[in-house]
């Protein structure tokens, strides 16, 4: 009778159980808490995870893993192909012809060791880099950190906005302000490719990547620039004219982007991997290769860029017209230069790169603005509802100045969009560099030494260009600028205490220590990996990131459970 009884409790909880889990997954609400991810283990050593949209890697040794990890790579390289990227590498090539291309080497040289870095701590915490900031700052610099965040991801989107609708204007002749309103259409695109997993987005990321690296090398062929002269410019580096350090911010602040630390640090979460020494490491080092393939396609793109830019606009058989539009280069009078100098089909190229990276640049940018939202408030949107948000955030001001500015116009803001990025950096780079380099965040995951100094390096020379620029650009707006003295005097005071702010910011970030202990997914040494086998365990991955597979395939996930 006691057995009976307790076979029939049993039944009897199972059910309610599946009936609380069937009612919490139909209803899904307008906002979202996040669970922060569970961080037992699973001794089953799976294959596919088609319940959780994880790809999940075979605990075993072999380069045939690699394949696995190739994926996150692409959608972080991107942002180093944007159309913010295109417009600073037309400019750099029309004015400084190829001075400036050590700027790009040296940029995909610290944003493959950052970008890693970003990878690394997901793959060896569990969590991503917004959440880890949630958890180790108090409320009040958390909230800022989250609001400078968001306002780099509108920034980001600025030039995503206008370089599309740039691209149908060359393409289909349409107005660019018209064509600012159509490029809202990308919600659409992007809820319609997220029905089919995150596997498949990312081939046709890296589809779309792949495209524009056959225009653009299609165009050097048209072009033929002089190899010695872009060798000497990649490798010699040179700072010549007033606005060369100006432009050369815009590149570097179109190159290494905010948000990518936040993305990369979060996509890696879509793989489940075995929580072992081996398999971290593993992890680690197949994740750098792979960044290190996909962000060499956009270093290639980059030069290109320049180089076709730099070899049309030297050339001895220009007009006056195309010499004029050279002195002021955007991405719209790049269409026509290209058109008239290199023929037809050349320009209908560059406009299908652009609009290739406008509509991918979309997709990275929103999935970063939901990790960003997840991860510092503990709350995340509808897809649909962020989209739309930061499509309305980027559209407004990308209208008022297509309508106000024209195409000129609009090319100057994504140079300002740029520079935004650019001295927004440290506020998300500063936080990576001190997780990845503390102990009690990564344990024994930790940066080396070595890699610890050149990092650090590499930020410090990041943030001391940009307060360098903003310091000098500003006095001499003040007293060079059309202002009167009154109006100068109350304009230096306010400047330079929003300067003082800014240096604040980046000490309290740099001094502060971490005090918030991280408790590692990953086995730590190899006694305790020995240890966990001897005792059956002889492969352990994670359960899944349920907040993050739901976050990359909510429509597709929705009609399933209905």
């Amino acid at each position: 009778m006691k057995l009976y009884m307790r076979k029939r409790i049993n039944r009897i909880t199972s059910g309610n159980k599946k009936v609380a889990m069937a009612a919490a997954t139909s209803e899904r609400p307008q906002f979202i808490a996040s669970t922060g991810g569970n961080q037992s283990f699973s001794n089953t050593p799976l294959i596919e995870s088609e319940e959780n949209d994880q790809i999940v890697v075979p605990d075993r040794t072999s380069w045939k893993n690699l394949f696995a990890y190739m994926g996150p790579g692409f959608l972080v390289s991107i942002a180093y192909i944007d159309p913010g990227n295109f417009e600073t590498d037309l400019q750099s090539g029309a004015i400084y012809k190829y001075e400036l291309l050590w700027i790009i080497l040296v940029a995909s040289c610290a944003a493959l060791i950052i970008q890693s870095l970003a990878a690394n701590l997901g793959v060896v915490t569990g969590k991503h880099l917004a959440e880890h900031c949630r958890n180790e700052y108090p409320r009040v610099p958390n909230f800022i950190l989250w609001v400078l965040a968001e306002i780099a991801i509108v920034a980001c989107d600025i030039p995503e906005v206008i370089g599309t609708a740039f691209a149908l204007n060359m393409l289909f002749k349409i107005p660019v302000w018209i064509g600012v309103l159509l490029t809202g259409l990308s919600t659409l695109i992007l809820l319609a490719l997220q029905q089919y997993g995150v596997r498949k987005l990312e081939f046709f990321i890296a589809f779309l990547v792949f495209t524009m690296a056959g225009c653009f090398l299609a165009e050097l062929g048209y072009a033929k620039p002089d190899a010695k002269e872009v060798l000497y410019g990649l490798f010699v580096p040179q700072l010549k004219g007033n606005g060369a350090t100006g432009l050369a911010i815009s590149l570097l602040g179109a190159m290494v982007m905010p948000h990518n630390l936040f993305l990369h640090s979060a996509l890696v979460l879509s793989r489940k991997i075995p929580r072992s020494v081996r398999g971290i490491k593993e992890a680690c080092r197949f994740y750098m290769i792979e960044s290190g393939f996909a962000l060499s396609v956009a270093f290639l793109i980059n030069v290109s860029v320049i180089s076709v830019s730099g070899a049309v606009c030297s050339s001895s058989n220009l007009n006056p017209e195309d010499k004029d539009n050279c002195k002021d280069l955007d991405l719209n009078k790049a269409s026509f230069l290209l058109r008239n100098v290199l023929g037809s089909w050349s320009s209908k190229l560059f406009a299908i790169a652009l609009l290739a990276s406008g509509q991918s640049s979309t997709i990275t940018g929103t999935y970063a603005g939901q990790y960003v939202m997840q991860g510092f408030l503990d709350l995340r949107l509808r897809p649909w509802i962020r989209n739309f948000l930061t499509r309305c955030l980027a559209i407004v001001p990308s209208l008022i100045v297509a309508l106000i500015g024209g195409s000129a116009g609009a090319g100057k803001l994504i140079i300002i969009a740029s520079m935004i990025l650019s001295f927004e950096l440290p506020f998300a780079l500063v936080p990576l560099l001190k997780f990845t380099s503390s102990k009690v965040k990564m344990g024994a995951y930790t940066n080396s030494l070595m890699i610890s100094s050149i990092t650090w390096i590499i930020g410090s020379l990041i943030m001391s260009i940009n307060i360098y620029y903003l310091v000098s650009s500003f006095i001499k707006f003040l007293f060079h600028g059309p202002l009167k003295l009154v109006e100068a005097i109350f304009l230096g005071i306010f400047g330079f205490a929003a300067i003082g702010l800014y240096f604040a910011g980046v000490a309290y970030l740099v001094f502060r220590k971490n005090k918030e202990v991280t408790h590692l997914l990953a086995l730590t040494t190899d006694e305790s990996q020995q240890t966990s086998n001897a005792s059956g365990n002889a492969s352990m991955y994670t359960l899944p990131r349920e907040d993050i597979a739901c976050m990359q395939l909510p429509q597709r996930r929705g009609m399933d459970l209905e």
